[in-house]
């Protein structure tokens, strides 16, 4: 938003003109006292109640201001969350990196989390049940991912309360193992482990898992094909 007019003390100017612009960035220019003054955020200049011959004081436009930094703020936040539900540490990182005042990203943040837009412990969840259905790791991993992503450790704790590791390797895994037809056990149990040790899984999810793919995956597919062939 351009710099507003500066007015002498108790000065009030005179809207003369509302312009708005169309595009992917709609934009409302307001004109005081003739001149080109500033641009609103159409949503802000309708609550405003802006219209031609209205008076503005400096503060009123000082309050403008404000509310449109807000609204930008707002609107920045909710296009990140339309594509995935986020923490909220992700998304007061986000608005710092866009330049947002930290009175304005407080208060944008407060108004989504009244929203319900803002919920860590929903977030964690999501998390949590979006790794075990998609890209399975070990809770430990889970938890820390949701660290990182600002959760905090009692919530990342009860998000991932209920995921069984050994459940959870054997699904991730069961792809790799398909691969590794063809292995001897040694070669199968060494690549396999290795593949799942790095997706977070401790050593008696990773054994538990190596030995039930192998005779479920391997060993059976191997004995099929041994039918087969005879």
């Amino acid at each position: 938003m351009p710099q507003l007019i500066l007015f002498l003390e108790g000065y009030v100017a005179v809207i003369t003109r509302l312009i708005g612009s169309k595009g992917r960035t709609p934009k409302v220019k307001v004109y005081l006292d003739g001149q080109f003054a500033f641009s609103l955020e159409p949503v802000v200049a309708l609550e405003a109640g802006l219209r031609p011959k209205r008076e503005l004081s400096a503060d009123q436009q000082k309050e403008l201001e404000y509310a449109n930094k807000l609204r930008l703020a707002l609107s920045a936040a909710e296009r990140l969350i339309s594509f995935r539900p986020r923490s909220e540490a992700e998304l007061r990182q986000n608005l710092v990196r866009k330049g947002f005042a930290n009175d304005v990203i407080m208060q944008a943040l407060d108004r989504l989390r009244q929203s319900g837009l803002i919920d860590d412990v929903a977030f964690a969840r999501y998390w949590a049940e979006n790794r075990a259905a998609f890209r399975p790791r070990g809770q430990r991993l889970v938890q820390s991912e949701l660290r990182h992503k600002g959760v905090a450790l009692e919530v990342a704790q009860d998000a991932t309360a209920e995921m069984d590791d050994a459940e959870s390797a054997y699904v991730a895994g069961l792809k790799k193992a398909r691969l590794l037809h063809g292995c001897d056990y040694n070669e199968f149990s060494r690549k396999l482990g290795e593949y799942l040790r790095r997706r977070g899984y401790g050593y008696d999810a990773v054994r538990f898992s190596i030995k039930r793919l192998w005779q479920e995956v391997v060993h059976k597919e191997s004995n099929l094909f041994e039918n087969i062939e005879e």
